[in-house]
């Protein structure tokens, strides 16, 4: 089984970028399932219904957020739907899916999202504790799991790595806009990368204006970010799994220009 998560979508341009480039690469790489990491979507914050919509009906299968989950009030209009997962520690009681399992190829996946608590400005529960509930709770139903773990410090992700190695089959970061190079499969069989990377305008800082970046960095006085505009790229990752051990045999970095 082949499984493709592409990296955070930011603005409408890496939608459209998206839209047109996940059919050629389901194609190519023989994809089974998709992931896609929508939180900075619709504006570069949170995510709307005809975005989900126009990503479902291009082929994911799933959608995850983060810490913009809340972006768009016209979320609590599908936050309950299967196909969008929000992170699993937010506050108990809030609505939506920490995750969602779905069957594919005669196999049961589960796809997790959780939000790093360092550098974060959120409150949320534990993600190792909760990582460790959702496992446990789903270990004798699910054949392979999935985790997006949306956070900024790359220690806290690379520690949740380590922590669910042999447990999570895929245990990838989200949030920092930026593919990291450390792929890799773990000790006990985990596959495991630092972030993803985003698919958003190119020349950017993060998918956000140079030019608007420069006067914060600069001169230290707010100024509203904007989103920068142009070309678009794709940041995304290829996970080849193993239908008898499933275990994930291979990462395949994409970064397309």
């Amino acid at each position: 089984m082949n499984i493709l998560a592409i990296g955070d979508i930011v603005g409408e341009i890496g939608v459209k970028k998206v839209i047109k480039e996940l059919p050629k690469i389901k194609e190519k790489y023989n994809i089974d399932f998709t992931i896609i990491n929508a939180e900075n979507s619709a504006g570069g914050m949170g995510i709307t219904k005809k975005i989900f919509d126009s990503l479902i009906d291009s082929g994911a299968d799933v959608i995850t957020m983060g810490n913009h989950t809340w972006g768009k009030k016209d979320i609590f209009a599908f936050i309950d739907d299967e196909k969008i997962v929000r992170p699993a520690n937010y506050s108990r009681g809030l609505p939506g899916n920490g995750y969602s399992i779905f069957n594919r190829n005669n196999k049961k996946i589960a796809v997790i999202n959780l939000i790093g608590r360092t550098s974060m400005g959120i409150l949320s529960e534990n993600p190792f504790i909760v990582a460790s509930d959702i496992y446990n709770k789903l270990k004798n139903e699910v054949d392979i799991f999935v985790l997006d773990f949306h956070a900024e410090a790359t220690a806290e992700k690379i520690a949740m790595g380590y922590y669910m190695d042999g447990k999570f089959t895929i245990v990838y970061g989200t949030h920092t806009h930026v593919q990291t190079a450390d792929e890799q499969i773990l000790e006990k069989g985990t596959a495991y990368i630092t972030d993803i990377g985003m698919s958003g305008p190119k020349k950017s800082v993060i998918g956000m204006d140079v030019g608007v970046s420069f006067k914060r960095f600069v001169t230290s006085l707010p100024e509203r970010y904007k989103l920068a505009d142009g070309e678009a790229m794709i940041n995304a990752c290829i996970f080849e799994i193993n239908d008898e051990t499933n275990r994930t045999e291979k990462i395949i970095r994409i970064n397309t220009k």
